[in-house]
């Protein structure tokens, strides 16, 4: 089973109105994913509010995936701490989880040494395959390709790259170096043709949790080098996926999908929903969107 390939949502968590996570629609919206065309789920990243969620939490929401999904299942695990990171991974096996996406800790940015020290103990801690997350942008931690070349060196489960550096030259740089050792796979939105034409090969994606079909399309378009017909839808999608892209991109993500009718615009403090002038804007965005959405 080749776990990186396709699009794979970083799903969002709905939350009940009191904020406990509600687990029959992650069971409905992941299984709605998949039958649009999505080859894997990635719960308890960024975009599933992954640093409000408890351990607990995050345990039974990837249970919750396994169950609904039927596909493989690779939960983002990241942490405060080095331990808490390690327990989280060894939940995810037990959980019955493909793989897992390790992050970088939450906060605390440092240099080489001990970051590899971070990645490296959460690869110990299990057997699973690892996708590794670059995401300088959000977490001022920069994994360049020599690094990434060192910790595959290292470590056998470390297979794949998550590149989100918004550089698609580093997709270039990474299989050069690394040839087919890593896989490599786009982790921002607005980045998907451009990584894809670069060699990625799979897709870790933020707007599908509301545009499933057309983000599958898309990715199907980019990789057959079907330049036109990508470009043009494209064209049409990037004002959403843009989105995913700014701080607030959780929120304007859960607002998306409750436009839709995919969930609710719920989210756990310190974030709030949207309001004003932003909310205005997103639901303008996603008005003009829908008015001209293109046929599959």
């Amino acid at each position: 089973m080749n776990l990186w390939t396709g699009v794979l949502p970083a799903i969002t968590t709905p939350f009940n109105t009191d904020l406990s996570v509600d687990h029959g629609t992650v069971r409905s919206h992941v299984r709605w994913l998949v039958s649009q065309g999505c080859t894997g789920i990635i719960p308890c990243g960024s975009l599933g509010e992954g640093a409000t969620l408890s351990l607990e939490e995050k345990a039974a929401v990837m249970r919750t995936c396994v169950d609904a999904a039927k596909v493989p299942v690779i939960p983002g695990i990241a942490a405060l701490s080095t331990e808490e990171a390690v327990r989280l991974a060894r939940a995810a096996e037990e959980a019955g989880c493909a793989g897992l996406m390790v992050l970088p800790p939450y906060v605390y940015s440092s240099d080489w040494r001990e970051m590899k020290a971070h990645i490296s103990a959460v690869l110990r801690a299990t057997k699973l395959p690892c996708l590794l997350y670059n995401n300088p942008v959000a977490y001022k931690t920069d994994f360049t390709p020599a690094q990434l070349a060192e910790l595959a060196a290292e470590h056998d489960n470390a297979v794949a790259v998550k590149e989100s550096s918004t550089d698609a030259r580093r997709v270039t740089a990474i299989r050069a170096l690394l040839g087919d050792r890593l896989a490599v796979g786009v982790g921002v939105d607005d980045c998907l043709v451009e990584g894809v034409d670069a060699g990625a090969r799979f897709w870790v994606a933020g707007l599908v949790n509301a545009f499933p079909a057309e983000s599958v399309r898309l990715f199907e378009l980019a990789l057959a080098g079907k330049k036109q017909a990508a470009f043009e839808l494209y064209r049409w999608f990037l004002p959403l996926l843009r989105l995913d892209t700014v701080t607030k991109f959780i929120q304007l993500i859960k607002l998306v999908q409750q436009e839709v009718g995919w969930g609710h615009e719920r989210v756990r403090g310190p974030r709030l929903e949207l309001a004003g002038a932003e909310r205005e804007e997103c639901l303008r965005v996603l008005r003009e969107a829908l008015a001209n959405r293109p046929a599959l």
